[in-house]
């Protein structure tokens, strides 16, 4: 096949290639001054000293070195450097300007990164208890490969298999000497007890199996594999808590995995203390892009329980579990956001017994039982939520519960909307509640919550239902568009209804009936 010669204009390989001219000749008025400078002056090279005997010889570079650095087509440097690890490729990049260049060619620290890390995208660390995949086309930095190489460089590794290889081929791995590899996860926490390393441990492709990992210190653990990485990194177990945080690991990191809890017997009572994730009093560790999953009867994926228990769940995947997803309790907080919470047996999530968690942007759907169920004096702010096709209430109150709901989506659900009842309250701000099978509102047994500014609309029922000592203030709402009833009230009930909107309603707008009190 005939190669096209390079040009001005000609379509080349990704590398063009790069032929230096030819040395300068020195000009004729230079040589009749004797100001002559060497050739080697011209690249900037000091010039050679002249002889004693007074007489000047220009003295070129060496033949080689001037053809590696200066004439060696691209494609062959590239081919070289492709040889190197990542320190001498950093060395090389030193010897001048031309090797700078080369030696920072992503394609080659890409090659290098996943050698190491197995990311397909870089994965970048750019503060403590933040890591995010970034698409390189798009990122600022020109090499994003080498720069989360150096983001990432000082951690351990847990590879089974790897590190018999590892360390019985010095020689092939030199310049690696602050990387770790660990064939188990209670290994490399062990590293970490004993000071070996900082605590930033990456936990490579497979299944890892009843692991004894209890955590508390401030370690980092994220999952280290190809494409979709918390598919590739599943630790799971089947005898005890799967992970457990304890005092002493605040601001400890998890990533990117897939933790499960799947005992033999699944209905066992003793169970009720096993958990995918357990986070215990003082500790306030960072779970982030997990996917969570529990085939146990009984308890909850992840229990958040006692004073000071305050971690942050991210962008987690908490769903298809045989019982409860996230259990809040004990005065308990912590952060939720931007989570996936569906097809749960039990709830999506519970908060008991002065549990005050801060939840936000959560999707909770399609459960099997109620979407949120606060009882037993829980509290809590839910703010943006979508809660919509579970089986039961979307969101349920009880109990002297107490919860701030704002803002959320509450809709298609298979019974009601909200479902307040047996002394609950809570505030019910500015959400959108519609096209539920039954009220979207029902408000019963001494419950005394606040219903405000909220649009309830196109239910198969009523808008608001108040019925067997309901009470509550139901104020500035936009109730239209139900099969029912906007308001409907009944049963001794006393709520206070005022600056409603009611209109487009398929019934009667407000709808009186046996034993009241109401004001107006």
């Amino acid at each position: 096949m005939a190669i096209e010669e390079s040009g001005p204009g000609a379509q080349n390989s990704p590398y063009q290639l790069r032929r230096k001219t030819l040395l300068p000749k020195r000009t004729a008025a230079a040589s009749a001054t004797g100001a002559s400078t060497s050739s080697t002056e011209a690249f900037g090279h000091r010039a050679k000293r002249a002889r004693v005997s007074g007489k000047s010889h220009d003295l070129p570079a060496a033949p080689a070195e001037q053809y590696l650095q200066q004439k060696l087509p691209d494609e062959v440097v590239l081919k070289i450097f492709s040889y190197l690890l990542e320190q001498d490729l950093c060395q090389a990049a030193c010897v001048c300007k031309r090797f700078s260049q080369l030696a920072n060619d992503p394609i080659l620290w890409k090659r290098l990164y996943m050698e190491v890390f197995e990311y397909t995208r870089p994965m970048m660390h750019p503060e403590p208890g933040r890591f995010y995949q970034v698409s390189p086309e798009e990122h600022e930095h020109p090499n994003p490969w080498k720069e989360s190489f150096q983001q990432l460089y000082k951690g351990a590794h847990v590879k089974p298999g790897f590190a018999e290889h590892f360390y019985s081929n010095p020689g092939r791995y030199k310049g690696r000497e602050n990387m770790l590899y660990y064939d188990t996860i209670e290994d490399a926490l062990g590293g970490v007890q004993e000071a070996h390393f900082d605590g930033l441990i990456f936990v490579h492709s497979g299944i890892y199996t009843d692991e004894w990992i209890y955590i508390e210190s401030p370690i980092t653990m994220i999952g280290a594999a190809p494409g979709k990485v918390a598919d590739k990194v599943v630790i799971e177990n089947t005898r005890d808590s799967t992970f457990v945080f304890m005092e002493g690991s605040e601001d400890a990191y998890v990533g990117y995995m897939t933790i499960k809890f799947n005992p033999d017997d699944k209905s066992a009572q003793h169970h009720n203390a096993h958990h995918c994730l357990e986070i215990t009093v003082n500790c306030s560790p960072n779970i982030d892009h997990c996917i969570i999953r529990s085939t146990c009867t009984v308890g909850s994926a992840v229990c958040v329980s006692g004073q000071g228990a305050c971690p942050t769940i991210k962008h987690c995947n908490i769903s298809d579990c045989e019982n409860v997803g996230l259990y809040i309790t004990d005065h308990a907080q912590g952060i939720y956001e931007d989570n996936e919470i569906s097809n749960n047996a039990l709830a999506g999530i519970w908060v008991k017994n002065h549990g005050n968690p801060i939840i936000r942007r959560n999707h909770i759907h399609h459960g099997r039982d109620v979407g949120v169920f606060t009882f037993d004096h829980g509290m809590g702010y839910f703010e943006n939520c979508n809660i919509h096709r579970n089986r039961i209430a979307g969101f349920e109150v009880k109990a002297y519960a107490n919860p701030t709901v704002v803002r959320c989506e509450i809709h298609h659900g298979q019974t009601g909307g909200i479902y307040v009842h047996e002394k609950g309250r809570g505030q019910f701000i500015e959400n959108k509640i519609y096209a539920n099978n039954f009220a979207g509102v029902w408000i019963t047994s001494n419950s005394d919550p606040t219903i405000r500014g909220n649009a309830i609309f196109n239910g198969n029922q009523g808008g608001v239902y108040i019925f067997g000592d309901g009470r509550g203030l139901i104020e500035s709402n936009d109730i239209y568009g139900n099969a029912l009833a906007g308001i409907q009230i009944r049963t001794n009930s006393c709520p206070i209804v005022r600056h409603n909107k009611i209109h487009d309603g398929q019934h009667g707008g407000i709808y009186v009936h046996f034993f009241f009190s109401i004001l107006f």
